[in-house]
Protein backbone atom coordinates (compact mmCIF):
# COMPACT_ATOMS: atom_id res chain seq x y z
CA UNK A 1 0.00 0.00 0.00
CA UNK A 2 3.37 2.70 0.69
CA UNK A 3 3.94 1.49 -2.61
CA UNK A 4 1.02 2.10 -3.94
CA UNK A 5 0.78 5.92 -2.72
CA UNK A 6 4.11 6.43 -3.83
CA UNK A 7 3.37 5.48 -7.36
CA UNK A 8 0.56 7.99 -7.19
CA UNK A 9 3.02 11.39 -7.35
CA UNK A 10 4.56 10.00 -10.69
CA UNK A 11 2.81 12.40 -12.88
CA UNK A 12 5.13 14.89 -11.17
CA UNK A 13 7.93 13.23 -12.45
CA UNK A 14 10.32 14.90 -14.48
CA UNK A 15 10.86 12.77 -17.96
CA UNK A 16 14.16 14.41 -17.93
CA UNK A 17 15.47 12.88 -15.01
CA UNK A 18 15.36 9.30 -16.61
CA UNK A 19 18.16 10.22 -18.67
CA UNK A 20 17.77 7.22 -20.74
CA UNK A 21 20.01 7.44 -24.01
CA UNK A 22 17.95 5.47 -26.13
CA UNK A 23 14.45 7.88 -25.72
CA UNK A 24 14.88 11.19 -26.06
CA UNK A 25 13.23 13.00 -23.82
CA UNK A 26 10.91 14.89 -26.11
CA UNK A 27 9.19 11.89 -26.93
CA UNK A 28 8.86 10.79 -23.60
CA UNK A 29 7.24 14.35 -22.88
CA UNK A 30 5.22 13.46 -26.07
CA UNK A 31 3.67 9.59 -24.96
CA UNK A 32 3.44 10.01 -20.92
CA UNK A 33 2.61 6.48 -21.13
CA UNK A 34 5.78 5.31 -21.76
CA UNK A 35 6.91 7.12 -18.67
CA UNK A 36 4.15 5.04 -16.64
CA UNK A 37 5.11 1.74 -17.98
CA UNK A 38 8.82 3.06 -16.56
CA UNK A 39 7.63 3.69 -13.63
CA UNK A 40 5.24 0.98 -12.90
CA UNK A 41 8.23 -1.62 -13.95
CA UNK A 42 10.73 -0.05 -11.64
CA UNK A 43 8.26 -0.20 -8.76
CA UNK A 44 8.26 -4.11 -9.60
CA UNK A 45 11.76 -4.76 -8.96
CA UNK A 46 12.11 -6.41 -5.05
CA UNK A 47 14.81 -3.98 -4.29
CA UNK A 48 12.61 -0.87 -4.65
CA UNK A 49 10.62 -1.81 -2.50
CA UNK A 50 12.84 -2.87 0.35
CA UNK A 51 14.24 1.05 -0.46
CA UNK A 52 11.02 2.70 -0.54
CA UNK A 53 9.85 0.71 2.63
CA UNK A 54 13.31 1.44 4.45
CA UNK A 55 12.53 5.22 3.75
CA UNK A 56 9.07 5.42 4.99
CA UNK A 57 9.99 3.69 8.32
CA UNK A 58 12.96 5.77 8.42
CA UNK A 59 10.63 8.97 8.28
CA UNK A 60 8.06 7.45 10.58
CA UNK A 61 10.57 7.38 13.20
CA UNK A 62 12.54 10.50 13.12
CA UNK A 63 15.31 9.71 11.41
CA UNK A 64 16.70 12.39 8.69
CA UNK A 65 16.83 10.98 5.04
CA UNK A 66 19.75 12.58 4.51
CA UNK A 67 21.02 10.25 7.06
CA UNK A 68 20.18 7.39 4.79
CA UNK A 69 21.48 9.45 1.49
CA UNK A 70 24.52 9.41 2.96
CA UNK A 71 25.20 5.94 3.97
CA UNK A 72 23.96 5.28 0.34
CA UNK A 73 26.70 7.03 -1.19
CA UNK A 74 29.24 6.00 1.42
CA UNK A 75 28.86 2.44 0.14
CA UNK A 76 27.81 2.96 -3.17
CA UNK A 77 31.00 1.38 -5.14
CA UNK A 78 30.23 -1.38 -3.13
CA UNK A 79 26.19 -2.09 -3.66
CA UNK A 80 23.94 -0.65 -6.23
CA UNK A 81 21.74 1.05 -3.91
CA UNK A 82 19.14 2.46 -6.32
CA UNK A 83 17.87 -0.91 -8.67
CA UNK A 84 18.10 -1.02 -12.34
CA UNK A 85 15.52 -1.58 -14.42
CA UNK A 86 17.79 -3.24 -17.35
CA UNK A 87 19.31 -6.72 -16.45
CA UNK A 88 23.34 -6.62 -15.04
CA UNK A 89 25.90 -6.13 -18.17
CA UNK A 90 22.90 -4.82 -20.65
CA UNK A 91 22.84 -1.84 -19.14
CA UNK A 92 23.89 0.93 -22.51
CA UNK A 93 26.58 3.48 -21.54
CA UNK A 94 25.70 7.02 -21.58
CA UNK A 95 26.61 8.63 -24.73
CA UNK A 96 28.75 11.60 -24.39
CA UNK A 97 26.78 14.86 -24.70
CA UNK A 98 27.81 18.53 -24.99
CA UNK A 99 27.47 20.58 -22.19
CA UNK A 100 25.34 22.84 -24.61
CA UNK A 101 22.68 20.16 -25.49
CA UNK A 102 22.70 18.20 -21.91
CA UNK A 103 20.15 18.61 -19.52
CA UNK A 104 22.68 17.50 -17.15
CA UNK A 105 24.27 20.83 -17.85
CA UNK A 106 21.45 22.63 -19.30
CA UNK A 107 19.40 22.64 -16.36
CA UNK A 108 20.72 21.01 -13.00
CA UNK A 109 19.01 19.10 -10.91
CA UNK A 110 19.79 18.46 -6.83
CA UNK A 111 19.15 14.94 -5.54
CA UNK A 112 17.25 14.66 -2.08
CA UNK A 113 20.21 12.88 -1.18
CA UNK A 114 22.62 15.77 -1.85
CA UNK A 115 20.30 18.11 0.06
CA UNK A 116 19.83 15.95 3.14
CA UNK A 117 16.33 17.02 2.73
CA UNK A 118 12.98 17.01 0.84
CA UNK A 119 12.50 20.53 1.74
CA UNK A 120 13.96 23.43 -0.51
CA UNK A 121 17.25 24.05 0.97
CA UNK A 122 17.26 27.68 3.08
CA UNK A 123 20.68 29.15 3.60
CA UNK A 124 21.18 31.06 6.64
CA UNK A 125 21.95 34.73 6.24
CA UNK A 126 25.70 35.67 7.06
CA UNK A 127 25.62 37.45 10.31
CA UNK A 128 28.19 40.63 10.18
CA UNK A 129 29.95 41.95 13.09
CA UNK A 130 28.81 45.47 13.42
CA UNK A 131 31.56 47.76 14.85
CA UNK A 132 31.04 49.48 18.07
CA UNK A 133 29.70 52.80 17.77
CA UNK A 134 28.84 54.04 21.13
CA UNK A 135 31.39 54.39 23.83
CA UNK A 136 29.93 55.85 27.27
CA UNK A 137 33.31 57.60 27.89
CA UNK A 138 34.10 58.27 24.65
CA UNK A 139 35.44 56.87 21.43
CA UNK A 140 39.58 55.15 22.86
CA UNK A 141 42.24 56.43 20.94
CA UNK A 142 44.06 55.13 18.21
CA UNK A 143 47.25 52.79 19.38
CA UNK A 144 49.46 55.00 17.49
CA UNK A 145 47.54 58.14 18.69
CA UNK A 146 47.96 57.05 21.77
CA UNK A 147 51.72 55.55 21.59
CA UNK A 148 52.88 59.34 20.24
CA UNK A 149 51.11 61.06 23.04
CA UNK A 150 52.36 58.40 25.79
CA UNK A 151 55.48 59.44 24.08
CA UNK A 152 55.33 62.87 24.79
CA UNK A 153 54.10 62.41 28.37
CA UNK A 154 56.99 60.75 29.24
CA UNK A 155 59.78 63.25 27.58
CA UNK A 156 57.78 66.42 30.13
CA UNK A 157 57.72 64.67 32.70
CA UNK A 158 60.83 62.67 32.86
CA UNK A 159 62.74 65.45 34.80
CA UNK A 160 59.93 65.42 37.26
CA UNK A 161 59.25 62.16 38.53
CA UNK A 162 57.42 63.02 41.49
CA UNK A 163 55.08 65.08 39.35
CA UNK A 164 54.43 69.01 38.03
CA UNK A 165 53.34 71.78 39.94
CA UNK A 166 50.83 74.07 38.16
CA UNK A 167 53.46 76.66 36.67
CA UNK A 168 55.33 74.42 35.19
CA UNK A 169 52.15 72.27 33.64
CA UNK A 170 51.41 74.88 30.83
CA UNK A 171 54.08 73.05 28.89
CA UNK A 172 51.96 70.05 29.28
CA UNK A 173 48.74 71.86 28.35
CA UNK A 174 50.27 73.30 24.94
CA UNK A 175 52.36 70.42 23.54
CA UNK A 176 49.87 67.73 24.81
CA UNK A 177 46.87 68.78 25.31
CA UNK A 178 46.88 71.66 22.37
CA UNK A 179 45.01 73.94 24.36
CA UNK A 180 45.45 77.77 24.89
CA UNK A 181 47.69 77.73 28.14
CA UNK A 182 45.62 79.94 30.50
CA UNK A 183 43.45 76.90 30.33
CA UNK A 184 45.86 74.94 32.07
CA UNK A 185 45.05 76.15 35.92
CA UNK A 186 41.61 74.13 35.08
CA UNK A 187 43.20 71.30 33.84
CA UNK A 188 45.62 71.08 37.03
CA UNK A 189 42.45 71.37 39.12
CA UNK A 190 40.43 68.92 37.53
CA UNK A 191 43.37 66.21 37.97
CA UNK A 192 44.47 67.43 40.95
CA UNK A 193 41.26 66.60 43.07
CA UNK A 194 43.37 66.10 46.07
CA UNK A 195 44.30 70.12 46.24
CA UNK A 196 47.86 68.23 46.56
CA UNK A 197 49.72 70.94 44.65
CA UNK A 198 51.18 67.98 42.13
CA UNK A 199 50.05 66.40 39.23
CA UNK A 200 51.90 63.00 38.48
CA UNK A 201 52.54 61.10 35.10
CA UNK A 202 49.43 58.56 35.86
CA UNK A 203 47.53 60.48 36.99
CA UNK A 204 47.49 62.73 34.15
CA UNK A 205 47.30 59.56 32.20
CA UNK A 206 44.42 58.29 33.47
CA UNK A 207 42.43 61.79 32.73
CA UNK A 208 43.76 62.55 29.31
CA UNK A 209 44.63 59.07 27.94
CA UNK A 210 42.36 56.71 29.88
CA UNK A 211 39.67 59.29 29.85
CA UNK A 212 39.54 59.42 26.44
CA UNK A 213 39.97 63.36 26.42
CA UNK A 214 42.53 63.48 23.48
CA UNK A 215 40.13 61.82 21.13
CA UNK A 216 36.96 64.58 21.87
CA UNK A 217 36.99 67.98 19.64
CA UNK A 218 38.55 70.64 21.30
CA UNK A 219 35.40 72.36 22.09
CA UNK A 220 34.25 69.34 23.86
CA UNK A 221 37.60 69.41 25.91
CA UNK A 222 37.16 72.43 26.96
CA UNK A 223 33.68 72.14 27.81
CA UNK A 224 34.52 69.24 29.97
CA UNK A 225 37.23 71.05 31.73
CA UNK A 226 35.16 74.36 32.31
CA UNK A 227 31.87 72.99 33.49
CA UNK A 228 31.03 71.39 37.37
CA UNK A 229 30.39 67.66 38.13
CA UNK A 230 27.11 66.74 37.30
CA UNK A 231 26.03 69.83 35.34
CA UNK A 232 25.56 69.72 31.66
CA UNK A 233 26.24 73.52 30.98
CA UNK A 234 28.51 76.26 31.92
CA UNK A 235 28.17 79.32 33.82
CA UNK A 236 29.58 82.62 33.94
CA UNK A 237 31.37 81.52 37.30
CA UNK A 238 33.46 78.58 35.33
CA UNK A 239 34.94 81.51 33.30
CA UNK A 240 36.14 83.39 35.76
CA UNK A 241 39.51 81.58 36.64
CA UNK A 242 40.77 80.98 33.38
CA UNK A 243 40.18 84.84 32.15
CA UNK A 244 41.77 85.68 35.70
CA UNK A 245 44.78 83.07 35.26
CA UNK A 246 44.86 85.12 31.00
CA UNK A 247 45.14 88.64 32.78
CA UNK A 248 47.84 87.33 34.85
CA UNK A 249 49.79 85.68 32.11
CA UNK A 250 49.06 87.31 28.96
CA UNK A 251 51.89 89.46 27.73
CA UNK A 252 49.62 92.14 26.35
CA UNK A 253 47.49 92.34 29.56
CA UNK A 254 50.92 93.30 32.13
CA UNK A 255 50.21 96.75 32.62
CA UNK A 256 47.31 95.71 34.73
CA UNK A 257 49.00 93.51 37.06
CA UNK A 258 49.10 96.68 39.41
CA UNK A 259 45.16 97.84 39.06
CA UNK A 260 43.72 94.43 40.53
CA UNK A 261 39.80 96.21 40.64
CA UNK A 262 40.89 96.42 36.47
CA UNK A 263 41.73 93.18 36.37
CA UNK A 264 38.38 91.71 37.57
CA UNK A 265 36.59 94.61 35.60
CA UNK A 266 37.98 93.31 32.17
CA UNK A 267 37.65 89.65 33.28
CA UNK A 268 33.61 90.37 33.76
CA UNK A 269 33.44 92.43 30.44
CA UNK A 270 34.92 89.30 28.13
CA UNK A 271 32.38 87.13 29.72
CA UNK A 272 29.13 89.15 29.37
CA UNK A 273 30.56 89.34 25.53
CA UNK A 274 31.18 85.60 25.34
CA UNK A 275 27.34 85.11 26.88
CA UNK A 276 25.73 87.64 24.55
CA UNK A 277 26.98 86.46 21.24
CA UNK A 278 26.75 82.77 22.14
CA UNK A 279 24.20 81.81 25.07
CA UNK A 280 21.04 82.58 22.97
CA UNK A 281 18.64 80.65 25.71
CA UNK A 282 18.94 84.26 27.71
CA UNK A 283 19.32 81.51 30.68
CA UNK A 284 22.77 82.44 31.27
CA UNK A 285 23.88 78.97 30.78
CA UNK A 286 26.16 77.80 28.02
CA UNK A 287 25.43 74.46 26.00
CA UNK A 288 28.07 72.28 24.05
CA UNK A 289 25.47 72.90 21.27
CA UNK A 290 26.15 76.28 21.55
CA UNK A 291 30.15 76.47 22.51
CA UNK A 292 30.49 74.43 19.26
CA UNK A 293 28.29 76.36 16.97
CA UNK A 294 29.81 79.68 18.05
CA UNK A 295 33.72 81.05 17.36
CA UNK A 296 35.01 81.44 21.22
CA UNK A 297 37.14 78.46 20.85
CA UNK A 298 38.97 80.16 17.58
CA UNK A 299 39.15 83.49 19.61
CA UNK A 300 40.67 81.87 22.36
CA UNK A 301 43.30 80.21 20.56
CA UNK A 302 44.15 83.12 18.70
CA UNK A 303 43.98 84.95 22.17
CA UNK A 304 46.80 82.54 23.62
CA UNK A 305 48.87 82.74 20.23
CA UNK A 306 49.04 86.70 19.74
CA UNK A 307 50.98 88.82 22.05
CA UNK A 308 48.90 92.05 21.28
CA UNK A 309 45.59 91.81 23.06
CA UNK A 310 44.19 94.20 21.10
CA UNK A 311 43.90 91.91 18.01
CA UNK A 312 41.69 89.78 19.24
CA UNK A 313 38.91 91.64 18.20
CA UNK A 314 36.13 88.72 19.45
CA UNK A 315 35.37 88.98 22.85
CA UNK A 316 39.35 89.61 24.27
CA UNK A 317 40.18 92.89 22.95
CA UNK A 318 40.87 95.49 25.97
CA UNK A 319 40.37 98.29 23.12
CA UNK A 320 36.43 97.15 23.24
CA UNK A 321 36.64 97.01 27.41
CA UNK A 322 38.28 100.34 28.01
CA UNK A 323 35.64 101.95 25.66
CA UNK A 324 32.27 100.12 27.05
CA UNK A 325 33.81 100.45 30.93
CA UNK A 326 34.35 104.40 29.84
CA UNK A 327 30.88 104.48 28.15
CA UNK A 328 29.46 103.00 31.70
CA UNK A 329 31.80 105.65 33.62
CA UNK A 330 30.53 108.77 32.06
CA UNK A 331 26.61 107.76 32.44
CA UNK A 332 27.25 106.35 36.09
CA UNK A 333 27.71 109.90 37.47
CA UNK A 334 27.16 109.48 41.27
CA UNK A 335 29.56 106.10 40.32
CA UNK A 336 27.20 103.76 42.82
CA UNK A 337 27.99 101.37 39.56
CA UNK A 338 24.18 101.70 38.81
CA UNK A 339 22.29 103.99 35.84
CA UNK A 340 19.14 104.90 35.98
CA UNK A 341 16.77 106.46 33.15
CA UNK A 342 18.16 109.81 33.70
CA UNK A 343 21.71 108.69 33.21
CA UNK A 344 20.58 106.04 30.15
CA UNK A 345 18.77 109.11 28.25
CA UNK A 346 22.11 110.68 27.61
CA UNK A 347 23.85 107.98 25.95
CA UNK A 348 25.17 108.77 22.74
CA UNK A 349 24.27 112.98 23.28
CA UNK A 350 20.89 111.81 23.74
CA UNK A 351 20.40 109.70 20.85
CA UNK A 352 17.69 107.94 21.95
CA UNK A 353 14.15 108.38 22.62
CA UNK A 354 12.46 108.30 25.81
CA UNK A 355 9.86 105.80 24.71
CA UNK A 356 12.61 102.85 23.78
CA UNK A 357 14.42 103.96 27.19
CA UNK A 358 10.86 103.28 29.17
CA UNK A 359 10.65 99.88 27.30
CA UNK A 360 14.33 98.84 28.53
CA UNK A 361 13.86 99.71 31.85
CA UNK A 362 10.54 97.64 31.36
CA UNK A 363 12.61 94.94 31.23
CA UNK A 364 11.11 93.55 28.06
CA UNK A 365 13.88 93.12 26.22
CA UNK A 366 16.30 91.48 28.76
CA UNK A 367 15.68 90.76 32.66
CA UNK A 368 18.17 92.51 34.92
CA UNK A 369 20.20 91.22 37.01
CA UNK A 370 20.71 94.22 38.89
CA UNK A 371 18.82 94.23 42.54
CA UNK A 372 18.01 97.99 42.57
CA UNK A 373 14.56 98.54 41.51
CA UNK A 374 14.58 101.10 38.65
CA UNK A 375 18.51 100.57 37.75
CA UNK A 376 20.53 98.66 35.55
CA UNK A 377 23.86 97.05 36.71
CA UNK A 378 27.25 96.83 34.41
CA UNK A 379 26.36 93.65 32.86
CA UNK A 380 22.67 95.04 31.61
CA UNK A 381 24.84 97.93 30.59
CA UNK A 382 26.98 95.49 28.49
CA UNK A 383 23.89 93.87 26.72
CA UNK A 384 22.51 97.25 26.10
CA UNK A 385 25.55 99.02 24.40
CA UNK A 386 26.40 96.28 22.49
CA UNK A 387 23.02 95.83 21.03
CA UNK A 388 23.14 99.38 20.20
CA UNK A 389 26.39 99.85 18.46
CA UNK A 390 26.00 96.30 16.20
CA UNK A 391 22.57 96.10 15.14
CA UNK A 392 23.60 93.81 12.51
CA UNK A 393 23.71 90.79 14.61
CA UNK A 394 20.78 88.56 15.86
CA UNK A 395 21.28 88.94 19.48
CA UNK A 396 20.78 92.95 19.09
CA UNK A 397 18.04 92.03 16.34
CA UNK A 398 16.38 89.76 19.00
CA UNK A 399 16.56 92.50 21.34
CA UNK A 400 15.28 95.73 20.19
CA UNK A 401 12.35 93.48 18.36
CA UNK A 402 11.49 92.52 21.76
CA UNK A 403 11.22 96.23 22.37
CA UNK A 404 9.33 97.47 19.24
CA UNK A 405 7.07 94.58 20.21
CA UNK A 406 4.33 95.98 22.59
CA UNK A 407 1.83 93.48 22.77
CA UNK A 408 4.39 90.86 22.08
CA UNK A 409 2.39 88.69 19.80
CA UNK A 410 6.04 88.18 17.52
CA UNK A 411 4.73 90.97 14.77
CA UNK A 412 5.28 94.78 14.29
CA UNK A 413 2.53 96.08 13.16
CA UNK A 414 1.79 99.98 11.87
CA UNK A 415 0.45 100.99 14.85
CA UNK A 416 3.80 99.78 16.87
CA UNK A 417 6.38 101.34 14.31
CA UNK A 418 3.63 104.93 14.67
CA UNK A 419 4.02 104.81 18.32
CA UNK A 420 7.91 105.08 18.36
CA UNK A 421 8.25 107.22 15.32
CA UNK A 422 5.90 109.95 16.75
CA UNK A 423 8.41 111.21 19.16
CA UNK A 424 11.16 111.28 16.10
CA UNK A 425 9.16 113.35 14.31
CA UNK A 426 8.57 115.89 16.96
CA UNK A 427 12.47 115.80 17.76
CA UNK A 428 13.16 116.22 14.21
CA UNK A 429 10.45 119.34 13.92
CA UNK A 430 12.29 120.86 16.97
CA UNK A 431 15.94 120.80 15.76
CA UNK A 432 14.45 122.29 12.98
CA UNK A 433 15.28 119.21 10.31
CA UNK A 434 12.58 118.64 7.63
CA UNK A 435 10.10 116.05 9.58
CA UNK A 436 9.60 113.25 7.00
CA UNK A 437 5.61 111.84 7.59
CA UNK A 438 4.89 108.14 8.97
CA UNK A 439 3.42 106.71 5.66
CA UNK A 440 6.40 107.80 3.95
CA UNK A 441 8.69 106.24 6.21
CA UNK A 442 6.61 103.35 6.50
CA UNK A 443 6.83 102.75 2.58
CA UNK A 444 10.64 103.30 2.81
CA UNK A 445 11.05 101.01 5.41
CA UNK A 446 8.58 98.65 3.36
CA UNK A 447 10.96 98.72 0.05
CA UNK A 448 13.71 98.31 2.75
CA UNK A 449 12.69 95.13 4.81
CA UNK A 450 11.07 93.28 2.08
CA UNK A 451 8.87 91.27 4.38
CA UNK A 452 6.55 88.31 3.13
CA UNK A 453 3.68 90.36 3.74
CA UNK A 454 3.28 93.83 3.58
CA UNK A 455 0.81 94.39 7.09
CA UNK A 456 3.82 93.43 9.01
CA UNK A 457 7.28 92.55 10.07
CA UNK A 458 8.10 89.86 11.62
CA UNK A 459 11.95 88.66 13.58
CA UNK A 460 12.85 86.35 10.45
CA UNK A 461 11.86 89.41 7.83
CA UNK A 462 14.76 91.55 9.90
CA UNK A 463 17.31 88.70 10.11
CA UNK A 464 16.90 88.19 6.32
CA UNK A 465 18.14 91.97 5.37
CA UNK A 466 21.42 93.22 5.76
CA UNK A 467 19.76 96.99 6.61
CA UNK A 468 17.98 95.89 9.50
CA UNK A 469 19.64 98.00 11.97
CA UNK A 470 18.70 101.13 10.00
CA UNK A 471 14.93 99.66 10.63
CA UNK A 472 15.39 100.51 14.33
CA UNK A 473 17.58 103.63 14.09
CA UNK A 474 14.75 105.11 12.08
CA UNK A 475 12.45 104.44 14.79
CA UNK A 476 14.16 105.68 18.14
CA UNK A 477 17.69 107.01 17.24
CA UNK A 478 17.76 110.23 15.97
CA UNK A 479 21.05 110.77 15.47
CA UNK A 480 22.10 107.21 13.43
CA UNK A 481 18.60 107.69 11.40
CA UNK A 482 20.07 111.34 9.93
CA UNK A 483 23.31 109.68 9.63
CA UNK A 484 21.55 106.76 7.78
CA UNK A 485 19.93 109.45 5.72
CA UNK A 486 22.75 111.75 5.13
CA UNK A 487 24.90 108.70 3.63
CA UNK A 488 28.05 109.66 5.16
CA UNK A 489 30.98 108.70 2.74
CA UNK A 490 33.54 108.71 5.24
CA UNK A 491 31.58 105.48 6.77
CA UNK A 492 30.27 103.86 3.08
CA UNK A 493 34.47 103.80 2.52
CA UNK A 494 35.72 102.59 5.66
CA UNK A 495 33.08 99.85 5.48
CA UNK A 496 34.75 98.98 1.93
CA UNK A 497 37.95 98.90 2.93
CA UNK A 498 37.61 96.26 5.51
CA UNK A 499 34.52 94.13 5.67
CA UNK A 500 35.10 92.01 8.04
CA UNK A 501 34.97 94.19 10.53
CA UNK A 502 31.75 94.74 12.48
CA UNK A 503 29.51 97.51 13.27
CA UNK A 504 30.94 97.24 16.92
CA UNK A 505 34.69 96.76 15.68
CA UNK A 506 34.54 100.49 13.94
CA UNK A 507 32.41 102.33 16.60
CA UNK A 508 34.83 100.72 19.26
CA UNK A 509 37.86 101.60 17.23
CA UNK A 510 36.62 105.25 17.00
CA UNK A 511 35.64 105.33 20.58
CA UNK A 512 38.50 104.26 21.75
CA UNK A 513 41.03 106.95 20.02
CA UNK A 514 38.15 109.78 21.19
CA UNK A 515 38.57 108.41 24.54
CA UNK A 516 42.43 107.98 24.40
CA UNK A 517 42.75 111.92 23.04
CA UNK A 518 40.72 112.99 25.73
CA UNK A 519 43.08 110.86 28.66
CA UNK A 520 45.86 112.53 27.21
CA UNK A 521 44.87 116.04 27.17
CA UNK A 522 43.31 115.65 30.84
CA UNK A 523 47.32 114.16 31.46
CA UNK A 524 49.03 117.28 29.62
CA UNK A 525 46.86 119.44 31.45
CA UNK A 526 47.85 117.90 34.84
CA UNK A 527 51.63 118.56 33.68
CA UNK A 528 52.58 114.55 33.11
CA UNK A 529 51.84 112.07 31.51
CA UNK A 530 53.06 109.19 33.43
CA UNK A 531 51.93 109.85 37.06
CA UNK A 532 48.83 107.96 38.08
CA UNK A 533 46.00 110.39 39.94
CA UNK A 534 43.31 108.42 41.63
CA UNK A 535 41.56 111.55 42.06
CA UNK A 536 40.29 111.61 38.49
CA UNK A 537 37.05 110.68 37.82
CA UNK A 538 37.76 108.92 34.96
CA UNK A 539 39.19 105.17 35.42
CA UNK A 540 41.84 105.64 33.21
Amino acid sequence: MDIDAVAGDITSLDPELLQLPELSPFALKASPQIVDDLFSQWLSLPQTGRLVKSLIDESSSGISIGTHGNSLSANAAGTNSLPSMFQAGSTPPLSPRSSSGSPRFSKPKTSPSSLGSPLKLVSEPVREAIPQFYFQNGRPPPNGLKEQCLSKIDELFSSHMDGLQVQEFKAVTKEVCKLPTFLSSAIFRKIDTGCSGIVTRDAFIRYWVDGNMMTMDTATQVFKILKQPHCNYLSQVDFKPVLLELVATHPGLEFLHGTPEFQERYAETVIYRIFYYISRSGTGRLTLWELKRGNLIAAMQHADEEEDINKVLRYFSYEHFYVIYCKFWELDTDHDFFIDKENLIRYGNHALTYRIVDRIFSQVPRKFTSKVEGKMGYEDFVYFMLSEEDKSCEPSLEYWFKCIDLDGNGVLTRNELQFFYEEQLHRMECMAQEPVLFEDILCQIVDMIGPEKEDYFTLKDLKGCKLSGNFFNILFNLNKFIAFESRDPFLIRQEREDPSLTEWDRFAHREYIRLSMEEDGENASNGSVEVWDESLEAPF
